[in-house]
């Protein structure tokens, strides 16, 4: 063989290695009822799609999508033959032993979301098909699909000590899952083990990005671990959140984004506190931080 035709060789082999790599790297999840759960309306775009501001409307996205309101969504928006793949445990995470709710297989898995709660929920609420507009049926049913794994932890306090618990079960996928891509999920009060967490450089490390829905906003996210190491951070709220003021979520998205931050803000207009949980766009959401 030349000389030339070894360098072209060495050129091409060179091409593919790149090419595994990033398609390796690369994550997207597969479409999954998204005629039923893609946003209805797209109201208004800024910051090239970054912000949107989505039409939320009780009586079509409750009423009209529930059999029984807030209790039973419609039949056409859940598939539970995904029961058959998932529990209820313990796993021992950091020498705890942690209650989780699990849908999909943790060991080797290619991605992970975990979903934590808010005041007065458990486990249960994450592992619900059928309220919530069927949204965590769908979050399932995407994990499953596409080789990953959905994880609804009880947390038992939302202070330092619940933010360990967390830590130790994001480092136990972490060792039986070593190529995931880790989310953690923060709703309501559950938002104070997000921001905890991100100020963990070793938790930080493992994790590819945070969502905080309708969550409470954190004024010293900027000298966190996660900060500096530009974890991408997905925010979804109601506008008529009466828990958590959308307008302070939606400043520090601002000053986020002013300094080029990897960042994304869903805005339900007119939504209350529990509509992120209802609405978010799972696959959405996941593949914009999966893209990063």
């Amino acid at each position: 063989m030349s000389t030339v035709q070894l360098a072209k060789s060495a050129a091409i082999a060179v091409v593919v290695t790149v090419l595994a790599t990033v398609q390796a790297s690369a994550l997207e999840m597969k479409p999954f009822k998204d005629a039923l759960f893609s946003y209805p309306a797209i109201l208004a775009s800024e910051d090239n799609g970054d912000f949107i501001t989505v039409d939320y409307q009780e009586m079509r996205d409750i009423n009209g999508r529930d059999s029984v309101p807030e209790r039973e969504v419609k039949g056409d928006y859940v598939s539970l033959g995904v029961r058959w793949k998932q529990d209820f445990e313990e796993i021992e995470a950091g020498g705890r032993e942690i209650e989780i709710f699990r849908a999909g297989k943790i060991r080797n898995a290619g991605f992970a979301v975990i979903f934590i709660h808010g005041r007065g929920g458990d486990r249960k609420l994450g592992a619900n098909d059928k309220r919530f507009g069927g949204n965590f049926n769908r979050l399932k049913n995407l994990a499953v699909d596409n080789g990953g794994v959905y994880l609804a932890p009880s947390v038992r306090s939302f202070d330092a000590a619940g933010a360990q618990e967390i830590s130790a079960l994001i480092g136990t996928v972490r060792a039986n899952a070593p190529k995931a891509r880790i989310v953690l999920s923060c709703a309501s009060m559950g938002s104070f083990i997000c921001w905890s967490i991100a100020r963990d450089p070793q938790t930080v490390a493992e994790l590819s990005g945070m969502m905080v829905m309708g969550g409470v906003t954190d004024p010293d996210f900027k000298a966190s671990a996660a900060h500096q190491a530009k974890l991408p951070l997905f925010f979804s709220h109601g506008s008529r959140d009466s828990v958590y003021k959308a307008d302070q979520q939606i400043a520090a998205y601002k000053a986020l984004k002013k300094e080029g931050y990897p960042t994304r803000f869903v805005l339900f207009q007119t939504g209350s506190h529990g509509t992120p949980v209802r609405m978010t766009d799972w696959r959405d959401s996941l593949n914009w931080i999966f893209s990063r």
